[in-house]
Order: structure tokens, then C-alpha cells, then sequence
């Protein structure tokens, strides 16, 4: 299996949930069913409020060994020992942010349904590149959509890149029923939201979305189980 610079599997991202607490123990229950990376994705909140909740996040990431990523903000990133930041189309400049952080902070970047965008970003050397929406998103309802080969193009795209190479992400409406559908199509990992963290079962919710990446498999939580398996 190729080696990637991006954890492959479950990529949680933060629901817009005020309560830390509450935010601490999902995802304790997220790592428990797999969850490889974590997100914190804080649009709208004070700067302080967002680095209290990033502060709380990046030592308990530590001890779970899931990797820790802020979006948009890369100095508060450094400033806590995230291990990465997430740049989207009006952030800051990723190679901007490789200059200046050097070359030990995961970059990931957000290339919508654009692979001529992720051909240009790829110079700036970043960890990830990021497509989609993949299917309808509650998160972004109007977010522009991808096609699922998109992700095959960008595997190819990725895979020509030096070893170990940069992971693709599909974002965007993913769910326990469909993830293996973009890791069929290319996705290395899967970045979910709401079908993760709303999840009446979360450890469940993480297994199934990490399952389509292991090797071998593990069953499906949705797979009725079958005494002639083996």
C-alpha cells in the first residue's frame, strides 16, 4: 500500500458545537471506532473561543493518536502544537504557510471540483488535497458538487507526486453508507461531519466510515453477519 503523508481512514471534522465538553467526549467515542485525523472547523466563533476549544482538542488528540488539524488558522496551529492546518480558498496562501511554518506542519487544501486548482496547489507541497462536495452535504447545501471521478483523477495526480505521496480527501455527504463508495472511487480518507458527530452511535458511525480503508476490511456495521464466513 502506498505510503501517504495524511493518515488514511476516518477524517473527523468539528460539528459547531459551543460545549467543549461535550465536543471532548464524541470524540473520544470517534477514535474509539477508528477515527485517524480530527478537524477543528470553527467558522464563526471568537478567535478566543476557538482557541480555547483548540487547546482542550490538541492534547487529548495527543493521547488518543489522532492527528489534530485547525482550519484556516495556521499560526494558531503552531501556537499550540496542532500537527496541521486546513487552507481553504480564502485562506492564507499554502505556500505561504509551508515558508513560514516550515516543512513539519500538515497542510491540507481544499480544491472543490477544480483538479487544475489541486495541479497548482500540489507545488506548495501539501499534505492532502481535498475534493468535493461528493454528495448532498447539511453542511453546505449549496456547495458546489464533484463527480466521484474526480477522486480517480486525483488519485493518479497524487500517485505521480514524490513518495510518500499526498493523501486525497473526499468531503462533503459522506456517510457509513456511502464511504466505501469514494474509497472505491480514489479517496484515501473520508472527511465527515454530521454523519459522524450526530450519529446516534458514534463509535459505530466511526467504524463504518473507517472500515472501506482497512486492509482487510473489518465488516460493515450495516453487513448482516453470515456463520459461513470465515
Amino acid at each position: 500500500m502506498t505510503a501517504l503523508r495524511f493518515p488514511r481512514g476516518l477524517y473527523g471534522i468539528t460539528p459547531e458545537w459551543d460545549d467543549t465538553d461535550r465536543l471532548l467526549d464524541a470524540v473520544r467515542l470517534a477514535a474509539a471506532g477508528g477515527m485517524s485525523a480530527l478537524q477543528l472547523r470553527r467558522k464563526s466563533i471568537p478567535d478566543v473561543e476557538r482557541a480555547a476549544q483548540a487547546r482542550a482538542l490538541a492534547p487529548l488528540c495527543r493521547e488518543l493518536g489522532v492527528v489534530f488539524l485547525i482550519n484556516d488558522h495556521w499560526r494558531l496551529a503552531l501556537e499550540i502544537g496542532a500537527d496541521g492546518v486546513h487552507l481553504g480558498r480564502d485562506d492564507a496562501d499554502p505556500a505561504l504557510v509551508r515558508k513560514e511554518a516550515g516543512p513539519d506542519l500538515l497542510i491540507g487544501v481544499s480544491c472543490y471540483n477544480e483538479l487544475d486548482r489541486a495541479r497548482r496547489l500540489l507545488a506548495a507541497d501539501p499534505d492532502y488535497i481535498a475534493f468535493g462536495a461528493m454528495f448532498p452535504s447539511p453542511t453546505k447545501p449549496q456547495a458546489v458538487r464533484a463527480p466521484l471521478s474526480l477522486l480517480t483523477q486525483a488519485r493518479e495526480l497524487a500517485e505521480g507526486c514524490a513518495q510518500p505521496r499526498p493523501a486525497v480527501v473526499a468531503i462533503g455527504g459522506i456517510t457509513p453508507v456511502n464511504a466505501a463508495i469514494a474509497a472505491k472511487s480514489g479517496a484515501d480518507c473520508v472527511a465527515v461531519i454530521t454523519a459522524l458527530f450526530e450519529a446516534p452511535d458514534i463509535t459505530a458511525a466511526a467504524q463504518a466510515c473507517a472500515a472501506p480503508f482497512l486492509t482487510p476490511p473489518k465488516r460493515s456495521w450495516r453487513e448482516p453477519f453470515n456463520a459461513s464466513d470465515p
